[in-house]
């Protein structure tokens, strides 16, 4: 069975959140399970794309309304990343450094679309399976089904993944001459809200679509940004399946990115070597229980929260406490939180940015993770963490009351609060500090968390069974 898997991101080649993470291991995953599994990319001009090496193999042209554009099919020569990746390269449109933020990005993704089904329409590729992720790709279900010109393609089965359903790249019907001619009788599955919805459409046309984690799917009837009612509707084509991560990427034994192993069967030493090493690099004293955040610093994440949670907290425990951040997004917010460097110097630090070998060293290092999340479809941050020994710190929402079991509940490991507020996380941080210090339960939670199995082997399995349930259509 051959699958393509469409997105604009996979990492390493373009990182921007955690939909590069699943495109760039699921794959792997899938090959390894006997599939044919490839991923398509749009061109980036950043540094994977210019330290390997690519062959031509495949060229023509398209339109997008009244410009002709010409476009290549590019294939990395190695299989380094354990599936076949092929880049689509459009001269001024799809050559640039940045993934998402430019002014013309409806168009870049349109062309991406139709250059994608242009090759597999006219090359000897015919792939079983179209695997399409998030809005970006939305239009790819549509056009197989209504527009003539891909007909040969109109028994390639369609699943669509949902990373976020906040996001709809939709846009006006002025645009609507970008797309090849279709059937204008099914041209309603189109429309949402008066315009042209990508995200909506994909749900409407797509064989079948998931999201990132089963509760993610319960949530989409209650809070999508408008979709409510057609998520409510389409639920019984949903299907949730909770993210994995890498377990070769994300290795505490053997991660060249940290100080030093962390063994699961014994990882305090491990844990301790880690924490010495990132203390050392923020000047952060040693002996104190260290709670760290990692992500977006946008409302979505419940960062607007945390400078007046931290405040709150680190008068509370002066000098019992200190806490890391490593971060970008909104403005304010990394005002806010980088002027706490200089009102406790001693027990907070902030670096704003990212930065991949530091957030590695985080998760070893940290004691905790927080993450108070207002909209969570998975979550891969405490899976990390799990996997590094470090106990997540979450509010329940999405994926993440799928994946963190509260440790004052049977089999429990994490710390999970209900409300998106300042005072649930304050009062998470003390729950912290008292666990920190009961050093023997600690020590169990962090053996239970780094013996939990959040691989993509499974979940990957579950992806292959919902592939074999449309082989009919193939």
């Amino acid at each position: 069975m051959k699958i393509f898997h469409l997105a604009a991101e996979c990492y390493p080649v373009a990182k921007v959140g955690g939909l590069a993470d699943v495109v760039g291991a699921l794959p792997k995953y899938q090959n390894e399970a006997g599939l044919q599994a490839a991923v398509v990319l749009p061109y980036y001009d950043r540094k994977f794309v210019q330290e390997n090496d690519f062959d031509v193999v495949f060229e023509a042209s398209n339109k997008l309304g009244n410009q002709r554009y010409e476009f290549q099919i590019l294939k990395e020569r190695t299989n380094k990343l354990g599936f076949e990746l092929y880049l689509i390269y459009i001269p001024g449109l799809l050559d640039r450094p940045e993934v998402y933020s430019y002014p013309d990005e409806r168009e870049q993704f349109i062309a991406f679309q139709l250059a994608f089904l242009d090759w597999i329409t006219w090359s000897q590729q015919k792939p079983d399976i179209i695997h399409c992720h998030d809005h970006h790709v939305g239009l790819i279900p549509f056009m197989l089904q209504h527009s003539a010109l891909y007909r040969r393609l109109s028994k390639t089965a369609t699943v669509f993944t949902i990373h976020n359903g906040q996001y709809h790249g939709a846009f006006g019907y002025e645009k609507f001459d970008y797309l090849p001619e279709v059937d204008m009788r099914y041209a309603g599955l189109l429309d949402w809200s008066g315009g042209i919805n990508p995200l909506a459409c994909a749900i409407k046309c797509a064989d079948r679509y998931t999201t990132v984690s089963p509760s993610y799917l319960e949530e989409l009837s209650q809070n999508s940004n408008g979709l409510e009612y057609l998520f409510f509707m389409e639920r019984s084509r949903g299907l949730g399946i909770i993210n994995g991560i890498d377990t070769e990427v994300w290795n505490p034994f053997t991660d060249a990115m940290i100080a030093g192993p962390i063994d699961a069967l014994n990882p305090d030493k491990g844990k301790l070597l880690n924490k010495k090493a990132l203390c050392k690099h923020f000047g952060l004293p040693v002996n104190k229980p260290l709670i760290s955040f990692i992500g977006r610093l946008v409302v979505e994440k419940g960062a607007d929260l945390l400078p007046e949670a931290f405040i709150e907290s680190l008068k509370a425990h002066k000098g019992e406490v200190n806490i890391l951040v490593l971060g970008a997004g909104d403005k304010e917010t990394e005002t806010a939180l980088t002027a706490l460097n200089d009102v406790f110097p001693d027990n907070y630090k902030t670096y704003i940015g990212y930065n991949e070998e530091l957030a590695h060293l985080i998760y070893a290092g940290s004691d905790f993770l927080l993450m108070p999340s207002r909209v969570e479809p998975c979550g891969l941050n405490q899976l990390y963490a799990l996997r590094y020994g470090t106990v997540p710190i979450v509010r329940r929402t999405g994926g993440l009351i799928d994946t963190v079991i509260d440790f004052g509940d049977e089999d429990g490991y994490g710390i999970c609060f209900d409300q998106s507020n300042t005072d649930e996380i304050v009062y998470s941080i003390s729950r912290a500090i008292a666990l920190y210090k009961n050093t023997e339960h600690l020590q169990l939670l962090r053996k239970r968390m780094m013996a939990l199995d959040f691989s993509w082997t499974q979940s990957a399995k579950q992806y292959n069974q919902l592939y074999e349930s449309l082989t009919p259509k193939i």
